[in-house]
């Protein structure tokens, strides 16, 4: 029996981009839909575990002093590294801060939890690899049927000046 092994595709890089109505403290229907699974995004002063817009306070530290997050899925199975918040594999693509242009309003961060079929190994195409902005998450998806994704968790955040 094959077992498969999770592939966490963190599709920040791919989402950043989309303007979003919402107030400093309340995110719309569709945004507060989004998250499911037990997703959980740890940076060092934020807890995230469900879909939120980052607290204005916070914004400059995720900018510009914190680093790549901890990650953790509470529906991996026990003493698997994924519910350790140690994820392992091939990296195709390193993390960059949250860092949307000022005056451009709330944009989305995404994290996507999929179940990666065993013997077909994710990989970026040269064009994907050129710019994040290139990167078409619905092809890739597709490319390495990953199907719909087991977990999935947003943040929304602002330039930390605005």
């Amino acid at each position: 029996m094959a077992v498969t092994t999770p592939f966490l595709a963190l599709c920040a890089c791919v989402l950043v981009f989309y303007h979003v109505e919402a107030t400093t403290d309340t995110l719309s229907p569709l945004d507060s839909s989004f998250c499911h699974g037990g997703l959980q995004v740890v940076y060092p002063e934020l807890d995230i575990d469900k879909c939120l817009i980052i607290p204005k306070k916070l914004r400059e530290k995720l900018s510009i002093v914190w680093k790549a997050p901890q990650i953790y899925f509470s529906g991996a199975n026990k003493g698997d590294a994924l519910k350790e918040g140690q994820i392992q594999g091939t990296t195709l693509s390193d993390y960059i801060r949250p860092t949307p242009p000022q005056k451009s309003g709330f944009h989305r961060y995404q994290f996507r939890l999929f179940e990666q079929l065993p013997g077909a190994p994710p990989s970026l195409t040269k064009q994907e690899k050129s710019s994040r902005g290139k990167w078409d998450l619905q092809a890739f998806i597709k490319r390495f049927d990953l199907g719909e994704p087991v977990a999935t968790l947003q943040f929304l955040t602002q330039d930390y000046k605005d």
